[in-house]
C-alpha cells in the first residue's frame, strides 16, 4: 500500500479550502498580511501539490495598509460552479468579505465583488436549484455563530437577510462554515473550540440549507484534544469526493517541537481519508484521528518536477514562492538592475515596522534545512543595512546583516524578542559575503563565509521564541532576504542567489 507524509503541504499554509474539476484539485489558504495573497495549488492525486499562483496579485484587490500582521486575508474558500472559479475570503484590515473569479485556476482573477454580510471565514454553496447561499461567522441579531444569506452571484448583491442556521456544539468559536449537498441532504461543517490545542471539527444536517440542523451523533468528526501525537490543534476542514468515488479532507494542523508546546512553522495543511458511517455521518480519519504517514488515496501518483536549491534569480519575475509585507514600493526590489541579482534598496520602514519594508521572502516549511544567500552591499552610511531575517512578526524576529558601525563594515547579529534585543557585531572586509542559517527543530544557528573555507559561526537562536505560543498571531516563519536605509534611500543590495535545502526531518513530538 502506498503511502503519503502529513503535512502535505509544509509551512505557514492554514485554513485549506478545496475544490476538484475532474481530476484536478486545486487547494488555496490564508495569507494574512503577506502579499501577494490566498496562493492557490494544483494536484492530481491530493497529496503531491504544486503552486500556480496566487488569487489576489493587485494592491486594488490586496489593500494591506499597516495593519496588524495577523491581519488581513482570512480564510479563503474556493469553489467551482458552471465553468468559473470563486474564490471568497475576508480582508479583515479593509474590505470585509468578497469573492473573486477567474475562468482558469492560476487566474488572472477578477476585481473583488463585496458581499454585504458582516464576519469571517465566508463560504459558497450552488444549489442544484440555481440558488447561491453565502455563509459566514459573525455576531449577529441571534447572538455569535454561523449566519446565512442567499446572493447573486453575477454582483455579490444579498438577495434575503442573513439568517443564524448553527451555534455548533456548544464549543468556542463556531467558526469556518463550509456548506454541502449530500444525496439530498444539506451538511454544514464547522470549527469549534479556537485555532488552539482545543480545535476541533464538527458536522450537522438538514433537510433546508436554513435548517433546523441535526448534530451528528460522533462529533467531534476530528479532533486531537489531548493525544499523545506529534499532531495537534487539527481543524477548520473541508471535503471533496475525490474523481474514484472516495472522500477526503484537507484541514489545519500544527507540529510542535517541543514541550511546553511550541510551534513555529505555523499551520499547514494536513490530508486525512472521509469514511461514512451507517447512518450517514463522515467521520475524519481514524475516528476522528489522523497520523503523520497514511495510506495514500487509490490515485495514480502525480509527482511534479521539484524546484532546485538554488534561485539565481535569473528569470524575468519571482517564484510563486517569494512573498512580500504588506504593499511593499515596487521600486524597493528589482530582478533587472543587475542581471542575475535581485537588488533592495532600503527605505525608512524596519523589520519592527508595521509597514512594507524592503522585504522579499519565503516560508520555512521544514523544520531541518540549510538557508543561505549571497549578499554585495556596501553601504556608504550608518543606519542602513542588507541581510537576511528568520521573520515571525515585527517584535519577533532574528536577522544576520550587514551595515556600518562606527565607519566600519560590520555583520551584525541581532535577536529581537519583544521588548528584549540582544545584538553583536563581527568586522568583515569588503566585497561579497554568504550569510548561512542552519535551521534544526529547536535552534537556528547563523554564521558567514567570505571564502571557500572559512565559515563564522556568528550566533543562535531558539526556535520556540518565534514560536506561536511565545510571539502570538495566527502566521509562521518567514526567511526573508531585506533592506533599511533610514533616510529612505538606501544603498543597493545585490543579492546574487538564494538557497533553501530541506533536510530529513528526524523530529517527532509524542508527549
Amino acid at each position: 500500500m502506498i503511502k503519503y507524509t502529513n503535512p502535505v503541504i509544509p509551512g505557514f499554509y492554514p485554513d485549506p479550502s478545496i475544490c476538484r474539476v475532474k481530476d484536478d484539485y486545486y487547494l488555496v489558504t490564508s495569507s494574512f498580511a503577506y502579499s501577494p495573497g490566498v496562493p492557490i495549488f494544483h494536484s492530481k492525486d491530493l497529496v503531491h501539490w504544486r503552486q500556480i499562483g496566487h488569487c489576489l496579485t493587485t494592491e486594488q484587490q490586496l489593500p494591506l495598509g499597516n495593519g496588524w500582521l495577523s491581519g488581513g486575508i482570512y480564510a479563503p474558500t474556493i469553489r467551482h460552479h458552471d465553468g468559473w472559479f470563486y474564490m471568497v475570503t475576508t480582508n479583515v484590515s479593509g474590505g470585509g468579505n468578497f469573492f473573486v473569479r477567474s475562468k482558469q485556476p492560476d487566474g488572472p482573477w477578477s476585481e473583488p465583488i463585496p458581499v454585504a454580510q458582516e464576519g469571517i471565514d465566508p463560504s459558497l454553496l450552488f444549489d442544484e436549484d440555481g440558488r447561491v447561499y453565502f455563509q459566514s461567522t459573525c455576531s449577529g441579531d441571534e447572538g455569535y455563530g454561523i449566519y446565512q444569506c442567499e446572493i447573486d452571484i453575477s454582483s455579490g448583491s444579498l438577495l434575503t437577510g442573513s439568517r443564524l442556521i448553527s451555534k455548533g456544539t456548544g464549543a468556542a468559536h463556531p467558526e469556518a462554515p463550509h456548506l454541502y449537498k449530500i444525496n439530498g441532504l444539506y451538511y454544514l461543517l464547522i470549527a469549534e473550540g479556537g485555532t488552539e490545542y482545543g480545535h476541533m471539527v464538527t458536522i450537522s444536517r438538514s433537510s433546508s440549507p436554513y435548517g433546523p440542523y441535526e448534530l451528528c451523533p460522533h462529533n467531534p468528526i476530528l479532533s486531537h484534544r489531548s493525544l499523545s501525537s506529534s499532531i495537534h490543534a487539527t481543524g477548520h476542514a473541508d471535503l471533496v469526493q475525490a474523481h474514484d468515488g472516495s472522500w477526503w479532507a484537507v484541514f489545519l494542523g500544527i507540529r510542535p517541537v517541543s514541550y511546553p508546546y511550541r510551534h513555529h512553522l505555523g499551520r499547514e495543511t494536513f490530508l486525512a481519508p472521509v469514511s461514512w458511517t451507517a447512518d450517514g455521518w463522515p467521520v475524519i480519519g481514524n475516528g476522528g484521528r489522523v497520523e503523520a504517514i497514511m495510506e495514500a488515496p487509490q490515485l495514480p501518483s502525480f509527482r511534479w518536477p521539484t524546484k532546485g536549491v538554488r534561485d539565481d534569480f535569473l528569470d524575468a519575475t519571482l517564484g510563486f514562492e517569494w512573498v512580500f509585507l504588506r504593499n511593499p514600493d515596487p521600486a524597493s526590489r528589482s530582478l533587472h538592475e543587475k542581471s542575475g541579482h535581485l537588488v533592495l534598496r532600503g527605505t525608512k520602514t524596519s523589520l519592527n515596522d508595521s509597514g512594507a519594508p524592503a522585504f522579499v521572502g519565503r516560508r520555512l516549511c521544514h523544520m531541518s534545512c540549510n538557508i543561505a544567500a549571497a549578499l554585495d552591499f556596501e553601504p556608504v552610511i550608518e543606519g542602513e543595512e542588507a541581510g537576511i531575517t528568520i521573520f515571525m512578526n515585527d517584535n519577533y524576529h532574528y536577522d544576520l546583516a550587514i551595515k556600518l558601525k562606527e565607519g566600519r563594515r560590520v555583520v551584525v547579529f541581532r535577536r529581537t524578542v519583544g521588548s528584549l534585543r540582544t545584538e553583536s557585531t563581527l568586522e568583515c572586509a569588503a566585497g561579497p559575503i554568504v550569510l548561512k542559517i542552519k535551521a534544526q527543530p529547536e535552534w537556528f544557528t547563523f554564521a558567514i563565509q567570505q571564502d571557500l573555507s572559512n565559515v563564522i559561526e556568528i550566533g543562535s537562536g531558539e526556535t520556540h521564541l518565534l514560536s506561536t505560543e511565545v510571539a502570538g498571531g495566527f502566521t509562521g516563519v518567514i526567511i526573508a532576504m531585506y533592506a533599511v536605509c533610514e533616510t529612505g534611500q538606501g544603498s543597493p543590495a545585490h543579492f546574487d542567489w538564494f538557497d533553501y535545502e530541506p533536510l530529513a526531518e528526524k523530529f517527532l513530538l509524542e508527549a
